[in-house]
């Protein structure tokens, strides 16, 4: 037997429960991994509250690391005792130990640790294509990226000055604005601004050719007035809610504009594009280009606490679980 946090029925971090489980066996394909660290993410949050829905009970979280216990039938790519770390479907790392299938992990190198791995899959590898693939990012180009002391926003400041890009982070209180500046970001905006205004007054009228909205319903009107004319609006993430229906008329309106809704299970779908995401990450962290800040620690058991300081918008960088 081992432990793992199950939710009976949605609601607020108090459907978090701390039950015992059977531990698994690993079928063909798949990997019995005992976890060393968890991240937690606000896509947990949507699939606790109910926004996103899966049959229940259910154990949340999509992103771990830890090491092999037993290998399932068929497996060749792994060996007991390797060190891995994954971010995927399906739900299920709030647990000491769980089933994997092998198609989806990754090795990690001894050069980056557990907690290090359980904070940045997620947000590293959704920096990774978006900066890359939603929009491939070039040097020189002004990009605008709310959230910016954020789990993801700090990965994205920092891999996005690495390219060579102008960041303009966009942060909820003026400590985080001081988070931003020291991973990046050039020009830092508050939230409660007039974000189009300031946008128009750095870039000299010009508006960026890329946003990047994690927050969702409260920024998201502001976001499309960022956008220079056939500009791309990049909205990953419902912080404060889910957007309302969208006229879709506005975006002609506004210049032609893109508007994309990105999701990492998507980019990373083929084994291929999750390694060589992988490897892209796991370069720019080694060679210390890109740091990624586990600022937030909790005990597994106190999932709930963890969901708690997430939603209240006051933590910065990573925030993981340790069994």
């Amino acid at each position: 037997m081992s432990h793992a946090i199950r939710v009976q029925a949605t609601g607020g971090p108090e459907v978090l429960g701390w039950e015992q489980v059977p531990t698994p066996e690993p079928g063909p394909g798949q990997v019995l991994i005992h976890h060393a660290a968890i991240g937690v993410n606000f896509i947990d949050l949507y699939f606790r509250s109910g926004l996103y829905k899966t049959p229940l009970p259910m154990t949340p979280g999509m992103e771990a690391s830890g090491t092999v216990l037993r290998l399932g039938a068929g497996v060749t790519d792994f060996a007991e005792g390797d060190r891995v770390a994954y971010v995927s479907m399906p739900l299920g790392a709030y647990a000491e130990k769980r089933v994997m299938p092998a198609d989806r992990l990754v090795k990690l190198p001894e050069t980056i640790s557990f907690e290090t791995a359980a904070g940045m899959m997620m947000r590293g590898l959704t920096a990774q294509f978006l900066l890359h693939r939603t929009y491939k990012v070039s040097p020189g180009e002004t990009i605008l990226v709310y959230a910016a002391a954020g789990g993801v926003g700090l990965v994205m400041c920092q891999w996005a000055k690495h390219i060579g890009a102008i960041v303009i982070g966009v942060v909820s209180s003026a400590e985080k604005a001081a988070i931003a500046r020291a991973h990046g970001a050039d020009h830092v905006l508050l939230a409660d601004e007039d974000i189009p205004a300031r946008v128009r007054d750095i870039t000299q009228g010009a508006m960026v050719p890329v946003v990047y909205d994690s927050v969702g319903r409260d920024s998201f009107a502001a976001s499309l007035d960022c956008l220079a004319p056939l500009g791309m609006m990049v909205s990953f993430g419902n912080a404060s809610g889910a957007v309302p229906p969208v006229d879709i008329s506005q975006l002609a309106a506004k210049g032609s504009l893109f508007l994309t809704r990105p999701s990492l299970v998507t980019y990373t779908a083929k084994r291929a594009a999750l390694l060589a995401g992988t490897e892209d990450l796991f370069d720019v962290v080694q060679k210390g280009l890109v740091k990624i800040e586990v600022d937030q620690t909790f005990a597994l058991k106190d999932a709930a606490e963890a969901h708690r300081a997430l939603e209240s918008r006051k933590t910065t960088g990573s925030t993981i679980l340790k069994p």
